[in-house]
C-alpha cells in the first residue's frame, strides 16, 4: 500500500501571509492539529501545527525564550511564516506506508505532505494510518486443519517472531493451540500468544509457558 492509498487529497492549507489567529481559526474550525503552508504559487512553504502555538506570547511565553531571536519571532510574530516549520519531511505518492510510518516515528511527526513534483496533492496523518489498521483483514491462506496450524504457528515463530522454538512444545487440538515449555522472555512470551492468534482456524491460545532464568 502506498501514500496514494491512504492520504488525504482534499487538504485543508493557509498562506505564508496569513495572520498566526487565522491559521488557528481553521485548525479548529477544521478540527485538525496541523496543515500544509502553500504560497501564491501553489508550492510547499511548510507545515504550521499545534507545537508551533505553544510558545506563544499569548500563551504567557517569556518575552526572552530559550530559542533567543528565533524565538521571539515564533512567539511574537502575528504572520504564518515566522511561526511555521519550513523544513518539512515530504514523500511522493508511491512512497510505500511502512517507510511513511517509519519516517514519523524517526521525526516524531504526525503529518507528511504528498508531493506531485512540486506540487501538493494530499497528506498523510496518524489518522490516515490509524485507518489503515481498522480496515486490514488477516491475510493469511493457511490451509484448514491442526497441522496445517501449527506448521503455520512454528514456521512464523522463528521468520516473522525471531522467537526459537526448539524449547516450546506446541499441540493444536481442534483450533485449539496449547504451548508449554520455556522462553526467555515476556517479549517472547507475547509473540508467541500473538502468532498463534494471527493464524487461521484458530479458535483459542493457552498459554502454560515460564520464563527460564539465565
Amino acid at each position: 500500500m502506498k501514500a496514494k492509498d491512504v492520504m488525504t487529497a482534499k487538504v485543508v492549507t493557509v498562506s505564508p501571509d496569513h495572520s498566526v489567529r487565522h491559521a488557528a481559526r481553521i485548525m479548529l474550525d477544521h478540527r485538525i492539529s496541523g496543515m500544509p503552508v502553500v504560497d501564491d504559487n501553489g508550492r510547499l512553504a511548510g507545515i504550521v501545527s499545534e507545537g508551533d502555538f505553544l510558545r506563544r506570547s499569548e500563551l504567557g511565553a517569556s518575552a526572552f525564550p530559550a530559542g533567543g531571536a528565533r524565538g521571539y519571532v515564533k512567539g511574537h510574530s502575528w504572520k504564518v511564516a515566522d511561526l511555521m516549520t519550513s523544513d518539512v519531511i515530504v514523500a511522493d505518492e508511491e512512497t510505500p506506508i511502512e517507510r511513511i510510518a517509519a519516517l514519523m516515528q524517526e521525526h516524531g511527526i504526525k503529518r507528511i505532505p504528498v508531493m506531485r513534483g512540486q506540487r501538493l496533492v494530499g497528506v498523510v496523518s496518524r489518522a490516515d494510518l490509524l485507518r489503515v489498521v481498522v480496515a486490514a483483514k488477516l491475510d493469511d491462506d493457511t490451509a484448514a486443519g491442526d497441522d496445517a496450524i501449527r506448521r503455520s504457528i512454528l514456521t512464523r515463530l522463528q521468520e516473522d517472531a525471531g522467537v526459537n522454538g526448539d524449547a516450546i512444545t506446541l499441540t493444536v487440538t481442534d483450533g485449539l493451540v496449547y504451548f508449554s515449555g520455556a522462553v526467555s522472555s515476556q517479549s517472547e512470551r507475547d509473540a508467541v500468544r500473538v502468532v498463534a492468534e494471527g493464524v487461521r482456524g484458530v479458535k483459542g491460545v493457552f498459554d502454560h509457558l515460564y520464563l527460564a532464568h539465565p
